[in-house]
């Protein structure tokens, strides 16, 4: 048994209605396309991130090897050393070698410092 109340919807209504519904889940699959394509340009751009840095940390654990390695040399060099003035020639020469080291390692370490920056604003840059 049907029970009419009277009350029909339109056929022009029911077509709108449908394109509404329609046009909503095409935009919401648009938008979740975006979403995908967003979120995998945030996981490269975090995977480019983590590899400079690891490279960027391993730099920095070399150098520090080679200026531990430089200062016990100096040191066993010192304790041999016959006067004075064997010792402040070695102090200078140790001193200049040293900050001219650091001066290397800051500008490498810069310089990878500013490839990582790049890497990662590459990463984040839409694919053509």
């Amino acid at each position: 048994m049907t029970i009419k109340t009277g009350l029909e919807i339109p056929p022009e209504m029911r077509a709108f209605a449908e394109k509404s519904v329609s046009e909503a889940r095409k935009a919401f699959e648009t938008y979740m396309d975006a979403a995908t394509k967003a979120f995998g340009t945030v996981e490269q751009s975090a995977q480019a991130m983590q590899t400079n840095a690891r490279e960027l940390g391993r730099k920095a654990i070399g150098f520090a090897e080679d200026n531990v390695s430089a200062t016990l040399d100096f040191a066993q060099k010192i304790v041999q050393a016959k006067d004075a003035e064997e010792v402040m020639r070695l102090q200078t020469a140790f001193t200049q070698a040293q900050m001219k080291s650091l001066s290397e390692q800051t500008k490498a370490l810069g310089d990878s410092a500013t490839q990582a920056g790049k890497s990662a604003f590459e990463a984040m840059k839409p694919k053509a």
